[in-house]
């Protein structure tokens, strides 16, 4: 049955208002008849201003601007356009998400904003030289971690990483892992799922894209108090590269050139005094690992490890090692 247009009247309005008007362009009370009569409407100003009247009761913010002419417009809205430009470059920036995944998650962006503003957008859609994953199956992967998160269960799975053919080689000589999945975190581009192996009696991080054929057992989550106060964000400020390394209280000097890069690394609130000269004693916890010698060795002479001498010996031997690859 034919549903009769001028019922739809009050929905095309707000469609209309939602689609075409911000709070630097509106649309006359002309430009308003003539797009409804282009959709077999017919009204007269007097009914607009009472369906203009109803929509602000209805809780749209539609303002009247005293222009020439007249023009109205929806003025606040779920996301402000400078929001959907940093929506819009995260997502573009993810490693995270394929290149499929990633248009689509545009695309809904995009629906948010008005027809003046897709414009605007659609130039910020193309990043250069991201790398992309190849498949979605992490989608689905994070979904049977979260079953598992909610269930309080464990998950068994395979893990693999790339030999010199860039084949799947799985690790664990391709036995499968069980683990309690204790939280995921997403850091630099990945996801990772923190878990706690009760055999080591330790946390173990994993990178869920390479963690296939997850399956959520029945067996019940492990539980004990490190597990009830895990720290995300503890873990994230010491964590380099989320390996699961040995926490270390660590004493850096730092030349003040590179001191943004330092903050970038540990946070505006990280510890440091002066040390004189141009220089700055750092104080952090970290994870020793080689990640963590790699973002050193960036440096150069400019970030010295003070304290633990044992960390400054072990940073020496990576370089050393470095070098002595070369040969002569």
């Amino acid at each position: 049955m034919a549903v009769n247009r001028q019922k739809l009247k009050l929905l095309y309005l707000m469609r209309m208002l939602e689609e075409e008007t911000d709070a630097e362009q509106g649309l006359t009370m002309a430009q308003i008849l003539e797009r409804l009569e282009a959709q077999g409407i017919t009204a007269e100003r007097k009914g607009i201003y009472r369906d203009i009247g109803a929509l602000r009761e209805f809780g749209l913010d539609v303002r009247t601007y005293q222009r020439a002419p007249v023009e109205y417009a929806l003025e606040r809205r779920d996301f402000a356009f400078h929001e959907l430009l940093l929506l819009v470059d995260a997502v573009q920036s993810s490693r995270f998400l394929t290149q499929r995944k990633s248009d689509a998650l545009v695309a809904g962006v995009k629906r948010l904003a008005t027809k003046r503003q897709r414009k605007l957008l659609d130039k910020r859609v193309h990043v250069e030289g991201r790398i992309k994953m190849q498949n979605e199956s992490v989608f689905y992967s994070v979904d049977r971690i979260q079953e598992a998160l909610a269930g309080k269960r464990k998950i068994s799975f395979t893990y693999f990483k790339y030999d010199a053919e860039k084949r799947k080689k799985l690790q664990h000589d391709g036995r499968r892992y069980v683990e309690t999945p204790v939280q995921l975190v997403y850091s630099e581009g990945y996801y990772y799922l923190v878990a706690f192996n009760e055999k080591h009696d330790g946390f173990a991080n994993y990178r869920v894209d390479r963690m296939d054929r997850i399956e959520v057992l029945e067996e019940p989550a492990a539980k004990n108090e490190r597990i009830a106060t895990f720290d995300p964000c503890e873990l994230e400020s010491r964590a380099f590269g989320m390996y699961a390394g040995e926490p270390v209280p660590m004493t850096l000097l730092v030349d003040e050139s590179v001191m943004g890069a330092v903050i970038d690394r540990f946070g505006k609130d990280v510890e440091s005094l002066p040390a004189g000269e141009g220089w700055a004693r750092v104080y952090a916890v970290v994870m020793k690992s080689p990640v963590l010698f790699g973002w050193l060795a960036q440096f150069g002479d400019r970030v010295h490890i003070e304290k633990p001498a044992s960390l400054a010996a072990e940073y020496r031997d990576y370089l050393a090692g470095i070098v002595a690859s070369y040969g002569e």
